[in-house]
């Protein structure tokens, strides 16, 4: 298909070059050929995933016990062991069913958040450019490519203008390469007149017709399509996992221990001593906290994407917390991206874009070349609004003022062009003008300058003199300090030649037309968003490809910089500079980088990373990717980022607004802290669960607490308050708080010791009081015994079950914060996790109140009073957690 005639190939697929195809042939192939989509990869079956679930720890554990269990009731059945072993057994099966549930859950939200980012081609139909979804792309269609964007398919070329293809996804070539609209090699791959799907336009733009989609693609051909993606390990269920290790080793050494301790100490059956064991390992076990951590890590990404921040993968929401550093571009992030033309330099004199002095043959050349050397194209009939690159749109609504932006292009056909670049930052076209060829150029006035030689004034090339080059520089600082975007504009007629190549071009001799000042103005958001990073610790690093004085004013304007000894570096600077004189640069507070390249961004981002600065980067063009993957956090543009910029990127901004960066970063901060209330709340029963067995043991008590109430607690009225901590807004401070270690573990000494040495002490300590108040009410005493169907012992373990629930209910009301009072936190805050401690009680209630329950989980029915004889605990809970938030605040302060 690449050596065929060109009138040949279009004539197989049917297509005419210049209008496409109708949109009703287009429609009729896709019906033909299906969309332009790869297979997708072969998914692991439902059931092995489902049995995943089924062999973590704790499951495995619980799945230990309930054969315990089983076995101890056919060796001595009627003891009720049976009801232990099938509670044990529905709670594992539960659990897995939730844990798979909340998996697919999450899996289905990241994928639909990935399709609200859909790739789109542009082709022309009907004679008509328009842009659709690339799975819409057939054979036969014109495809339109620029820099940065994704081949959606393979195509012939037919026009290139300095088009250069990244084929390393398909080839392995490291380097770009150059296309051509003529074939190269016999052999597909290699001939340069084709590109291929899959593949990223690295500079330049081209024209081709599609003639392979999906599957017929070279990718599709030589995919791998069985193999399956290993997924990245989430730094929090890494966390999860080595906390898991931590409480199951506990739990079998504290039941193997009692087990053993009870055959020398305990004159019971065998069996009762197995039962002690296995209600040992269930109290340790937490077994509502894997669905709690899918659930919170899903509910956050759920509510990012409400904040038009949309995560790639789970782990970017936690590493958020951590951020240090955000390095920010400057147009289109910080600013709005809509360009308008504010003033002119043109014969030495300036203009506002308001000025009517100036006769429109004055603007004659200047308007040539705003017109000629530009890729924007007309939007509409109107001939007024243009798609393209802010800055060359807005060239064109100027210039379309006073032309007709189709006639000039008709009448002045484009024979050549050096497309923009990073590097150059310049485009250079060559256009056939009234029988003569001239360049056109326009770019950064720093760099076009250079190859100027003469001047324009009253319409007449005069020697570019040094007073014109001091009024050039004054007229430049001028523009820049008013924080526009400069361009300067140059031409020069050029020997005519039949064809054009980069060399080709002259680098010296051209005409200084005049500058142009366009302005985009800051964000009206992005000030507050500035302020409430900066007040969280985190530096705000701007680095720019603009002129350093239109950075330091944007800078200033949105509060990057406030002081007087802002660090400007300039991409020239940057180029002498060592690492380490860098790294010394960095430390300051506040640093702006301004003309730089993408390498150079990537050069200031690993050098905070030496620094161990935690480094979030934004970026939009197809050279920010190498920085993208390299930060900890990469956030892409979702409307003027390129393909390959959201590709690298960990984080895509719908609205690519800089203020859209802070409430992802609370959102970081909130689901690392919610977590740790969860598990802070979760654990602490586990103290109250275990005492009870270990006071049977080493003091002869009759057991205050059944392995199945144990069961009730976790899975019953301990579950949805877990669940709902982790849904807790955000403590007031958490952003003026500065970031915290990447290191830090979710589970720490201090959250434990908390959770076990004080809470879980306070409610064993309630447990008991309300389990012996019940007993001694009733008539027991010290040394007596009681039968395991004593009414009075049933009440007694009613009571301490019900004192555990009511310190529970404290406890998650505290857990709601870290540092904050809970007053100023608010009661109501969390209208789910009230909810959940409602429904606790009331699960409590039935269970102790309902005599049909009673044989399943051994207790008996308890007055009001009884009920809640551990309020005073309950109450002083509250209160001491309230003193710990005061001495952290004051410590604080």
């Amino acid at each position: 298909m690449h050596q065929v005639p060109f009138d040949e190939f279009c004539h197989r697929l049917g297509v005419d070059p210049v209008t496409g195809l109708t949109t009703g042939e287009a429609a009729r192939r896709l019906q033909h050929d299906g969309p332009n989509e790869l297979i997708q990869r072969r998914r692991e079956p439902e059931l092995v995933i489902f049995m995943r679930q089924m062999t973590n720890l704790f499951s495995l554990l619980l799945l230990a016990g309930s054969v315990l269990s089983f076995i101890a009731d056919y060796v001595e059945p009627g003891q009720g062991n049976a009801y232990i072993g099938a509670a044990l057994l529905v709670v594992m099966l539960l659990n897995g069913s939730f844990s798979w549930y909340q998996q697919r859950k999450a899996e289905r939200i990241m994928a639909g958040f990935r399709n609200m980012l859909p790739r789109l081609a542009r082709v022309v139909r009907g004679g008509e450019i328009q842009e659709i979804p690339a799975a819409q792309v057939v054979r036969g269609d014109v495809l339109f490519l620029e820099e940065g964007e994704q081949v959606p398919a393979d195509a012939r070329l037919f026009d290139v203008a300095g088009l250069k293809v990244d084929n390393a996804s398909l080839t392995g070539e490291s380097e770009p390469q150059l296309r051509t609209t003529y074939p190269t090699d016999r052999h597909l791959l290699d001939s340069r007149n084709v590109v291929f799907s899959g593949t990223a336009v690295q500079a330049g733009e081209g024209k081709g017709i599609v003639f392979a989609t999906a599957m017929k693609t070279q990718i599709g051909r030589t995919a791998d399509l069985t193999q399956t993606v290993t997924a990245r390990e989430i730094p929090i269920r890494r966390e999860i996992a080595r906390f898991t290790r931590i409480i199951s080793f506990i739990a079998v050494i504290m039941g193997a221990a009692v087990f053993l301790v009870s055959l020398f100490v305990v004159a019971n059956p065998v069996t009762a001593k197995l039962i002690f064991a296995i209600g040992i390992i269930v109290a340790n076990v937490p077994e509502g906290l894997l669905p709690t951590v899918t659930l919170c890590l899903a509910g956050a990404a759920r509510r990012m994407a409400d904040q038009k921040a949309l995560v790639k993968n789970l782990e970017s929401v936690e590493t958020l917390g951590c951020t240090t550093v955000v390095c920010t571009d400057k147009t289109g992030t910080l600013t709005v991206n809509r360009m308008a033309v504010q003033r002119l330099f043109l014969n030495e004199c300036m203009h506002s874009d308001a000025d009517a002095s100036f006769e429109p043959e004055e603007l004659e050349k200047l308007l040539l070349v705003a017109i000629l050397c530009n890729n924007a194209h007309a939007a509409g009939d109107d001939g007024r609004s243009f798609l393209g690159d802010p800055t060359e749109t807005a060239l064109l609504e100027f210039a379309a003022r006073f032309q007709d932006i189709r006639r000039v292009r008709h009448d002045f056909p484009r024979l050549y062009e050096e497309p923009f670049t990073g590097r150059t930052k310049m485009m250079v076209t060559v256009n056939e003008v009234a029988g003569k060829q001239v360049a056109c150029m326009k770019g950064a006035p720093d760099v076009v300058i250079e190859r100027c030689g003469t001047i324009l004034i009253n319409g007449q090339e005069v020697p570019f003199t040094q007073e014109h080059r001091s009024a050039y520089l004054n007229a430049y600082e001028d523009l820049a300090r008013r924080g526009e975007r400069v361009l300067l504009l140059a031409c020069q007629e050029v020997p005519v030649r039949g064809s054009w190549q980069d060399e080709d071009l002259p680098s010296s001799g051209y005409t200084f037309i005049g500058l142009i000042g366009m302005f985009d103005p800051p964000r009206q958001e992005v000030p507050a968003a500035v302020r409430g990073i900066r007040a969280a610790g985190i530096r705000v690093v701007m680095i720019t490809g603009d002129y350093q004085t239109t950075a330091l004013a944007i800078a200033r304007t949105v509060g990057i910089v406030s002081g007087a000894d802002a660090a400007v570096i300039t991409g020239e600077q940057l180029r002498t500079m060592r690492d380490e004189a860098l790294e010394w640069e960095l430390e300051r507070e506040e640093v702006i980088f301004a003309r730089t390249s993408p390498e150079q961004k990537l050069r200031i981002v690993q050098a905070l990373q030496r620094r161990g600065e935690v480094v979030a980067v934004t970026g939009d063009g197809v050279n920010d990717a190498p920085a993208l993957k390299h930060a900890d956090i990469g956030v892409a543009m979702g409307r003027s980022g390129t393909d390959v910029a959201r590709e690298a990127a960990d984080i895509v901004l719908l609205d690519d607004n800089f203020a859209t960066i802070f409430p992802a970063i609370q959102e970081g901060r909130r689901i690392f802290e919610n977590l740790k209330k969860s598990i802070r709340y979760t654990v602490s029963h586990a103290v109250p669960e275990v005492m009870p067995y270990l006071a049977f043991l080493l003091f002869g008590i009759p057991l205050p607490l059944t392995v199945t109430l144990i069961l009730a607690i976790d899975l019953g009225t301990d579950m949805l308050p877990a669940i709902a901590l982790g849904k807790e807004q955000p403590e007031r401070d958490i952003m003026l708080l500065p970031p915290r270690r990447r290191d830090e573990r979710l589970v720490s000494p201090h959250l434990l010791l908390l959770a076990y040495g004080v809470f879980g002490t306070i409610e064993a300590a309630a447990g008991f009081y309300a389990y012996f108040s019940v007993l001694m009410t009733g008539g027991w005493r010290w040394g007596t015994s009681l039968a395991a169907g004593d009414p009075l012992y049933l009440k007694g373990v009613s009571a301490f079950f019900a004192a555990i629930v009511l310190c529970q209910v404290a406890n998650g009301l505290v857990s709601k914060a870290h540092r904050q009072s809970l007053l100023r936190q608010g009661l109501f805050s969390n209208p789910l996790l009230l909810v959940g401690l409602g429904v606790g009680l009331l699960l409590a209630g039935t269970i102790v109140g309902l005599d049909a329950l009673h044989p399943i989980f051994g207790n008996a029915s308890l007055s009001l009073h009884e009920f809640f004889l551990a309020w005073p605990f309950a109450v002083a809970l509250v209160l001491l957690d309230e003193a710990r938030r005061w001495i952290i605040r004051q410590r604080m302060a």
